[in-house]
């Protein structure tokens, strides 16, 4: 029995090379991240939050102490207008940990997106305690 030419042999394996083109790749490959990638920025997020969450929480006792009226001072109510810039200082914080939450779920990034949840919360906290004290 003759072999096959060798024109054919390469025309079979150009159409090999095609198939294995067009065949997808499998569904956790595609959208998927590492393990490892995911616990690295997880950790870097983790450090980077405990920092912003301490800086927010110096800047709230600060702005709560001078605000606090004296011991001598009348309990007269007494009215002033908050700035936009600050509410938006206190509650822009929080809308933009929900949305880092948001995307790191979106790009199937299971610790991170914890991590950023619990971000979220710590900062809605804050955002509530700075709000009571901008309001009194």
């Amino acid at each position: 029995m003759a072999s096959p030419p060798q024109d054919d042999q390469d025309d079979q394996d150009d159409q090999d090379d095609q198939d294995d083109q067009d065949t997808p790749e499998p569904p956790q490959a595609r959208g998927r991240s590492s393990w490892l990638i995911d616990i690295v920025v997880a950790l870097l997020f983790l450090i980077a939050d405990a920092v912003i969450v301490v800086a927010a929480v110096m800047l709230l006792v600060m702005v709560g102490m001078g605000s606090t009226q004296t011991p001598h001072s009348s309990a007269t109510a007494h009215s002033r207008d908050v700035p936009a810039l600050a509410w938006l200082a206190v509650w822009g914080l929080p809308a933009v940990a929900a949305t880092s939450a948001f995307v790191h779920a979106c790009l199937r990034m299971p610790v991170t997106t914890v991590v950023q949840t619990l971000f979220t919360l710590a900062c809605t906290l804050l955002a509530v305690v700075g709000t009571r004290i901008l309001l009194s």
